[in-house]
């Protein structure tokens, strides 16, 4: 490994001060760091430690983990603290292996968790299943850190003796382990607490975060392609700084390409929050926190750290790793190695007759439990409204006309067929409907759902949901839209989430089909495919449609008869 010294502002987080300095490199590790007088002839770049996402899921980006590592350290992101549980839902623990082994074959410090959640419910189909024994296996290995977030709140609150036993196990290793506990307040957050769970990323609110911190819990700032909370929570860093940490939690490759944690950074100094405090959130808190083999720029440490141009817009010059250059002026020195694949997927190709909401006879409509008497002229029937830039949804009701057995779309008001279609066997559609994605034609698939990962569908008409479906279930995994004109997907042939194909391209190609759904087919959400994955999300309430049916994220059971 060769030695290298490198010249500029020194961002000492520790000691709260910026001076000019040498640091001088040896062997992968910063050998010393010797103050200078700063030159007016000198480079006033600024060197920091490097940026550290505290909660994210690879699988989310579509990318495998080397090429993911490609894209985000051309922004400074020099490690994560990553959840596999979304390959784990799929493949079980070969899907955890599969992203740890991709991982070490590039220069990114990725820090894998022990899925807690596989499945997240028992109110939907997935791939695998990861027991107390599992989980500990998982936990003995050196390369997971930390036990991933225990979205099973009812299950700590209620001291499941399986759930109980995964939070032991990584105490009694330990090992940190992340919560996931939205809108939980009050003695119910602090039970959550007290079972020994140490950061959320999942607060909406100052006040839910605030409830939180007065626990004990640290709380993780989230801004991802979906779920954005920055705008919430951030002024919190000003009085609870040693508490908090940022993420992207779920990010697709087109804003990878964009940015990463220095974006957040930026809009935090535009905001007037104290750099050092910043830098805490962003650098170090997460470090400390996971005891992350990453360098904090003190002597001794990893030669893990970035040279930004200024500490306002913070564009990275480049990134090292080990004392490797990684990233250089916007370029990624990683290169692309296409990866192999893992899978689980098995279902047939559907019919349009599938898509049908017309099983029910009249007598059951009238009779059913998520239809309610409004008169004799209409009855009204629950609808998930998705919310744009959150992962929480509303329920609201939509009228439909006395006598009606067919249900259909309606497009004048929005209110959409959603489906979810069981992608490891043959079996009945699930159907219901939503507000908010605002399709005038065509449909959208995807087989990335959280966090079953069967495939979920928005459409204006049976048939093109039925194409669009039939497209993801050719390609065994990906995104599709459907027009009048045209169809287009995105391949993820990698556990039906990720592609194995160069960064770059994939975030061209998801730019593209997004573009589509937008322009062709009259999407509104930001995100549309991001928020689409997010609809089948049990864990996350209001209302949300899994493969066995349209289910009440609050009292935790199915809405549908």
């Amino acid at each position: 490994m060769s030695s290298f010294s490198i010249s500029g502002n020194l961002a000492d987080v520790h000691q709260q001060r910026i001076y000019a300095a040498t640091i001088y490199v040896e062997n992968g590790k910063i050998s010393s760091i010797t103050p200078i007088d700063q030159l007016a002839d000198q480079p006033t770049h600024y060197i920091l430690p490097g940026f550290i996402d505290s909660h994210v899921h690879i699988e989310s980006s579509m990318l495998v983990p080397s090429e993911f590592a490609r894209l985000a350290v051309v922004h400074g992101t020099v490690g994560t603290v990553s959840d596999p549980h979304e390959i784990a839902n799929v493949c079980g623990i070969e899907g955890v292996e599969f992203m740890i082994e991709n991982g070490k074959t590039v220069p990114f410090k990725f820090n894998f968790g022990a899925p807690s959640c596989v499945p997240a419910t028992i109110f939907e189909t997935a791939g695998a299943v990861l027991n107390a024994a599992d989980v500990e296996k998982l936990l003995l290995r050196d390369e997971i850190k930390y036990l991933s977030e225990m979205m099973n709140f009812p299950g700590v609150l209620f001291k499941d003796a399986e759930v109980m036993e995964k939070i032991a196990t990584a105490h009694r290793l330990g090992k940190p382990v992340d919560g996931h506990a939205p809108g939980l307040r009050g003695e119910k957050a602090k039970q959550y607490i007290d079972a020994g769970i140490y950061t959320d990323h999942e607060c909406f609110t100052a006040e839910e975060a605030l409830d939180k911190l007065q626990h004990g819990m640290k709380i993780i700032i989230r801004e991802g392609s979906a779920a954005k909370n920055f705008e919430a929570l951030i002024n919190l860093l000003n009085d609870h700084a040693d508490m908090v940490m940022f993420c992207s939690d779920d990010k697709h490759p087109d804003s990878l390409v964009l940015g990463h944690i220095n974006q957040l950074c930026a809009r935090a100094v535009a905001r007037g929050i104290d750099i050092f405090k910043i830098l805490k959130a962003a650098c170090v808190n997460p470090v400390q926190h996971y005891r992350l083999d990453v360098g904090l720029l003190q002597e001794g440490d990893a030669a893990d750290f970035i040279v930004v141009k200024d500490l306002e817009h913070f564009q990275v010059v480049k990134t090292f790793i080990d004392g490797e250059l990684v990233a250089e002026n916007g370029v990624s020195n990683i290169k692309t190695t296409r990866s192999g694949i893992v899978n689980n997927f098995s279902c047939n190709k559907k019919e349009s007759a599938d898509f049908e909401m017309n099983s029910m006879s009249e007598r059951e409509l009238l009779t059913a439990n998520w239809f309610h008497a409004d008169g004799p002229q209409a009855r009204r029937i629950p609808v998930i409204e998705a919310l744009d830039g959150q992962l929480i949804t509303n329920r609201i009701e939509a009228k439909i006309g006395y006598g009606e057995t067919v249900l259909q779309t309606n497009i004048k008001d929005d209110i959409l067929k959603i489906v979810v279609v069981n992608r490891y066997k043959n079996a009945p559609v699930a159907k219901a409907f939503i507000k908010n994605f605002g399709l005038k034609k065509g449909a959208m698939a995807s087989s990335v759902a959280h966090d079953s990962h069967n495939i979920v569908a928005v459409g204006v008409d049976d048939e093109s949901i039925c194409r669009a479906v039939n497209l993801v279930i050719d390609k065994q995994g990906g995104v599709s839209a459907v027009g009048k004109e045209r169809e287009m997907i995105l391949p993820l042939p990698v556990a039906g989430l990720m592609s194995n194909e160069d960064g770059y391209k994939v975030a061209a190609d998801y730019t593209t089909i997004d573009k589509m759904t937008k322009e062709e087919l009259g999407a509104t959400l930001t995100a549309p495919f991001m928020t689409l994955s997010f609809m089948a999300l049990l864990v996350i309430p209001h209302l949300k449609l899994s493969d066995k049916g349209l289910f009440d994220g609050d009292r935790f059971e199915f809405v549908s008869p």
